[in-house]
C-alpha cells in the first residue's frame, strides 16, 4: 500500500466522503501561486491553492497531476513533500477533505485560468496579511514554511 492509498484510507475510515488535492507551487522567488475564486462559485472571491476533487478511480498523485493542468496550465514536475490535510463541508454537502502536497512545476511561465479570476504570486508575509486566504490554507502554508523555510 503506498501512501497516497495510505491517506484515502485513513480518511474513509473517518467518514471522508470527497477527496480534494491542493498544490504549493512556487516560483523562483520562493512566492507560493494564490488563485483568487470566481465570485459567482462556491466560497466564491477567496484566495486558495490550487486545488480539486479527486476523480473517481483516480490517485492523488493523478489528481494532482490533472488539476494543476487545468486550472493553471501547469505541468507537474515532481511532488517534493506531503505537507497536510484540512477537512470541510463541500457545496454539495458532503464532508470533504483536502490532501495539501509541495510540488514542483516543470515552468512557472504561461499561467492560463480555467476556473479562477485571478492569480498572484505571495510572499509568506502577503499570504499572512491576505484576508480573502482562508485560516485552513495559511495553517497548510505555515507548516510549508516551518519545514522548508528554516
Amino acid at each position: 500500500m503506498t501512501f497516497y492509498d495510505l491517506l484515502i484510507e485513513k480518511g474513509k475510515k473517518e467518514g471522508i466522503e470527497k477527496n480534494v488535492v491542493g498544490a504549493i507551487i512556487l516560483n523562483s522567488r520562493n512566492e507560493i501561486l494564490i488563485l483568487t475564486r470566481k465570485t459567482n462559485d462556491f466560497m466564491g472571491g477567496i484566495d486558495e491553492l490550487p486545488s480539486g476533487n479527486m476523480e473517481k478511480g483516480e490517485t492523488i498523485y493523478e489528481a494532482l497531476v490533472r488539476e494543476i493542468k487545468e486550472e493553471t496550465n501547469l505541468d507537474l514536475k515532481k511532488v517534493i513533500s506531503y505537507i497536510n490535510s484540512f477537512d470541510y463541508v463541500s457545496s454539495s454537502g458532503k464532508k470533504a477533505r483536502q490532501f495539501n502536497f509541495l510540488v514542483t512545476v516543470k515552468s512557472e511561465d504561461h499561467i492560463k485560468l480555467t476556473e479562477h479570476d485571478h492569480y498572484q504570486w505571495l510572499s509568506i508575509d502577503d499570504v499572512r496579511k491576505n484576508k480573502r486566504i482562508t485560516d485552513e490554507v495559511k495553517n497548510t502554508l505555515e507548516i510549508y514554511c516551518f519545514n522548508f523555510l528554516q
